[in-house]
């Protein structure tokens, strides 16, 4: 691997983990800012954006869409429709998904957000369409985790209600 394509690697990978780690970490930490309510999109308009500024800022070099200022316009842009994103996922606005919600949400975007990665590789920049693969795979692990979390609090809530059955209902003679 030669020392330019080594350098595509790194940003590519930074990038992803900003927006698929580090950006949900944050927003779930101050998941109560009042901030969020007045920032949020509802996740209809959340995805899509993302989705469309990802392929922007990963694809617009390969494709002649780059911006004027080339990273220093392209990754704001991605870190705040990131923030937009994960805003229906983490946090507690008007516009936060329920658990089924969530869950699809996420599974939804994960291979939507790969798609210019696989665009990346099909350039011959292999090893920078992996690391942007890589560096997005919190978002998959966050929607497995959301899942398991929800079936695992769907199952204690029914068999609460199986337990309390019996005792509030008197057997008919």
């Amino acid at each position: 691997m030669d020392h330019t394509a080594h350098m595509s690697v790194v940003p590519m990978a930074a990038s992803a983990l900003l927006a698929a780690a580090v950006i949900p970490g944050a927003v779930h930490v101050l998941r109560r800012s009042p901030l969020w309510e007045r920032i949020s999109v509802p996740a209809p308009v959340a995805l899509p954006l993302l989705v469309l500024v990802h392929a922007w800022a990963v694809l617009g070099a390969f494709v002649g869409l780059r911006a004027p200022g080339g990273a220093l316009l392209t990754e704001p842009a991605l870190l705040a429709s990131a923030v937009l994103f994960w805003l229906p996922v983490a946090a507690r606005t008007r516009h936060r998904l329920d658990d089924p919600g969530r869950c699809l949400y996420l599974f939804l975007a994960t291979p939507l957000l790969d798609l210019p990665a696989v665009g990346v590789v099909a350039t011959g920049r292999s090893a920078a369409g992996l690391a942007m693969i890589v560096g997005m795979l919190p978002i998959g692990i966050a929607a497995a985790a959301l899942t398991w979390s929800w079936v695992n609090r769907e199952e204690r809530e029914a068999q609460a209600l199986a337990l309390a059955a019996p005792a509030h209902s008197e057997p008919e003679r």
